[in-house]
């Protein structure tokens, strides 16, 4: 899996011009699904991403995980993150996982992270419009794949 986690004051994802969900303070996910991935990804997606500390304590430093902070997230599918841009101008997606996978391993994502936080999502293989808040802007890749600890 790849994961772009963006520190956000506020997020909201619309589709057909109606708000599908939003959020307050927390972390906006674009969540991409790729071939190879399965249970063990989301695990350990879930364990850093709530326990990642990257919301400012008293003292201003990076100290607070979202848990922390009571914060939320709003979690988009994002195939476009395996984007292949090696030949020509339009990008190939042939790297990401296929819509049944892709799907499946994105609801379980989102429902693991829910026994932690409060969770809102898009709608998976929508049209939607994100719009956010960047908060610092703290923007951090997880890639489940590479520096697993």
């Amino acid at each position: 899996m790849k994961i772009v986690i963006q520190r956000v004051t506020k997020a909201a994802v619309s589709i057909e011009q109606c708000i599908h969900g939003q959020i307050g303070q927390g972390l906006l996910l674009l969540v991409g699904v790729g071939p190879d991935d399965c249970k063990e990804d989301v695990d350990y997606a879930v364990r850093k991403i709530v326990n990642m500390r990257i919301f400012s304590d008293e003292e201003g430093k990076m100290n607070r995980s979202v848990q922390d902070i009571s914060g939320q997230i709003l979690s988009i599918s994002q195939f476009t993150l395996f984007a292949d841009t090696k030949k020509g101008n339009r990008p190939a997606f042939t790297g990401a996982a296929a819509p049944y996978l892709a799907k499946t391993l994105y609801e379980e994502l989102n429902q693991a992270l829910r026994a932690f936080v409060p969770v809102e999502t898009g709608i998976f293989g929508a049209d939607m419009q994100v719009s956010l808040t960047n908060n610092g802007p703290v923007t951090i890749v997880l890639d489940t794949k590479i520096n697993k600890t």
